[in-house]
């Protein structure tokens, strides 16, 4: 439920809204829109009808709705306006220009990332992208550098000015982690990790969260809304692909769910081509279509030297790919976004 209060309430009106959903026992979810103040609502939905006839008698409430969604804070009902995370610095991902993070599966020395951080901000990407602690499929895989690659990305960062980003693989790890990044991934293995996510909840950070291997778009949204609920509501949705019957790629990528889930929720939709595909020829025509059916970014892996890298390397792009990939991907960003201004000129005449 939704109680979207009238455009001239006060703060003490909001307040007194506030504190009678409160004294009813109910979860409260405040988010201040451009013009207007919602004020989300979540608890036992058979005392809902109680809690609505009070609200709407109260002066400063213009509406109360039920919301039969069972995803509530990811909901457009939830919120009328796209989330834009903004991380400083002019790098923001949701908002109108596309972002794209790029680099190694795995930070594997100074000079692997570093080298990597320089070429991936020369072809314009904004955040920088590399795993610290590595869940791999093998126990004898190379499973990261641990927090010293951590600083190594801290390091890159110094450097470029790039932001970070990095799976956090368990609770233990939250702090260790989150002292280091810009943007806490929570990879698809964990994705119904709800200890995780609750805890992730509780933090002032970021978080992008990818779709499970076998998740369904409403198990994937309600994961979003363990992280939501606990009122963290910088979230970053990530399709990465899914496992099915195929053999000739790592997984399928849905790209249809890039704008099926813009259309159920406000939260921004990246893709992840490199998972998606596991195959670098394949990873660029995947990054076109995900632009074209407008995801707001794109997440690939990169590497100096993919025949030796200790992890993904078949995935990964060298630098002179991914420059063409992103000279591409940038055109048709740049094509849809003159297609969009010119159907509004359209409309409005």
């Amino acid at each position: 439920m939704i109680a979207v209060l009238k455009r001239n309430a006060s703060q003490e009106d909001k307040n007194q809204v506030i504190e009678v959903i409160r004294g009813e026992n109910f979860e409260v979810h405040p988010i201040q829109g451009v013009e207007k103040t919602v004020v989300g609502v979540l608890g036992d939905p058979a005392r809902k009808s109680n809690l609505k006839e009070k609200l709407q008698t109260m002066g400063a409430v213009e509406k109360v709705v039920l919301i039969s969604d069972p995803y509530k804070l990811t909901s457009w009902n939830f919120k009328q306006q796209k989330t834009v995370i903004d991380l400083g610095d002019g790098v923001k991902v949701g908002g109108p220009e596309l972002t794209v993070m790029a680099g190694p599966c795995s930070v594997e020395s100074r000079e692997q990332i570093i080298e990597t951080a320089k070429i991936v901000k020369a072809g314009g990407a904004k955040i920088l992208r590399g795993g610290a602690f590595k869940p791999r499929t093998s126990p004898y895989s190379f499973q990261g550098l641990g927090e010293e690659g951590l600083k190594l990305m801290a390091e890159a960062r110094e450097e470029t000015g790039l932001k970070i980003v990095t799976e956090l693989m368990d609770i233990e790890h939250i702090d260790v982690v989150c002292k280091y990044t810009d943007i806490i991934q929570i990879g698809a293995r964990n994705m119904k990790n709800y200890s995780l996510l609750k805890e992730i909840g509780k933090l002032d950070k970021p978080v992008m969260l990818k779709r499970g291997m076998a998740a369904t778009i409403k198990e994937w949204l309600l994961a979003a809304e363990y992280v939501m609920n606990n009122g963290n509501h910088n979230v970053i949705l990530c399709e990465r692909g899914v496992r099915t019957f195929g053999e000739e790629t790592r997984n399928t990528m849905d790209l249809s769910s890039i704008p099926l889930v813009q259309q159920l929720s406000h939260l921004p939709v990246i893709a992840d081509p490199s998972h998606g595909t596991g195959r670098w020829e394949l990873v660029t025509p995947v990054a076109r279509a995900a632009v074209a059916v407008g995801a707001d970014g794109i997440m690939v892996e990169v590497h100096p030297d993919p025949q030796n890298a200790l992890s993904d390397g078949p995935q990964s792009l060298k630098p002179k790919n991914f420059q063409l990939m992103m000279d591409e991907i940038n055109a048709i960003s740049e094509s849809l976004h003159s297609f969009e201004a010119r159907e509004r000129k359209i409309a409005y005449a």
